[in-house]
């Protein structure tokens, strides 16, 4: 039997609506084939209609071909998201670090082929909720599965870039690689760090690209206009497809290359 040489892993980053949704679909097909890729992974916490996840919204995200599924602030934003935690309790996760007793698990570890990668969902702190300590929740999983994976991966859904350097400093030679989320925003600094870590402070968004961070622009502007609370609505139109892609060692869990995605459609949907 061939023995993979690389592990090629896929993290899409939040998924903004239809618009997101069916970029996901056009574009994903491709990188996968062209790139070798064995595992995709995508944050959804804004896939229904902006905010939240459905069954609905998951089982078509499946079906586009992402293995698993990353959460954030907006995780509990539709009620029936308590039953999509139970049908895919190990693909699809929510934030570590929020109180214990909700429903869904932070972390999981899938099996792909002869091996075995860890996917750990966190939430920073900084401008966010003041949840429980993303650095310590680590440790308390990494105790529990580093026997399990020479791979592990990390979504930290935060706000602050410096967090979010912070934590993949922490964790630098423990884990894989480590990709932000939240600002939609994707960034131009992708590394690898000394000890073998790959990161990047935020994988972007897949969602509406004629927006602001995947809302209508109108209803934007006029919220910073008139400091009031307008109702925020998702954008439609084209899309755009942002991530970024992690070469892995297998073996010794290291990362040897880690590279942007951005697709963006010419077309309207």
């Amino acid at each position: 039997m061939r023995l993979m040489q690389t592990f090629n892993f896929l993290f899409i980053g939040d998924i903004v609506g239809s618009s997101g949704r069916n970029a996901l679909k056009k574009f994903l097909p491709s990188i996968q084939r062209e790139r070798n890729i064995h595992l995709t992974i995508a944050n959804a916490e804004n896939a229904a209609h902006g905010f939240g996840l459905t069954p609905t919204v998951a089982e078509e995200i499946f079906q586009a071909g992402v293995n698993a599924l990353t959460g954030g602030n907006h995780s509990w934003d539709k009620k029936d998201i308590e039953s999509v935690f139970a049908k895919y309790p190990d693909r699809v996760l929510r934030p570590a670090n929020y109180p214990d007793k909700l429903s869904g698990k932070g972390y999981s570890v899938l099996k792909v082929g002869s091996h075995s990668i860890g996917i750990i969902n966190l939430m920073g702190r900084v401008f966010m909720d003041p949840l429980n300590c993303p650095f310590q929740e680590f440790d308390r999983i990494y105790e529990k599965i580093k026997d399990q994976c020479r791979m592990i991966f990390v979504d930290l859904h935060a706000e602050a870039t410096s967090e979010k350097a912070a934590m993949a400093w922490y964790l630098d030679g423990k884990i894989s690689c480590l990709s932000g989320t939240h600002t939609h925003v994707q960034t131009a600094d992708e590394r690898i760090l000394p000890q073998g870590t790959g990161f990047l402070s935020d994988a972007g968004m897949t969602g509406p690209y004629d927006s602001i961070i995947g809302m209508k622009t109108e209803i934007i502007v006029q919220r910073f206009l008139k400091k009031i609370p307008i109702r925020m609505e998702v954008a439609d139109g084209r899309g755009i497809l942002q991530g970024v892609i992690f070469q892995i060692d297998p073996t010794s869990g290291r990362c040897l290359n880690i590279e942007r995605v951005r697709q963006i459609d010419a077309e309207s949907f």
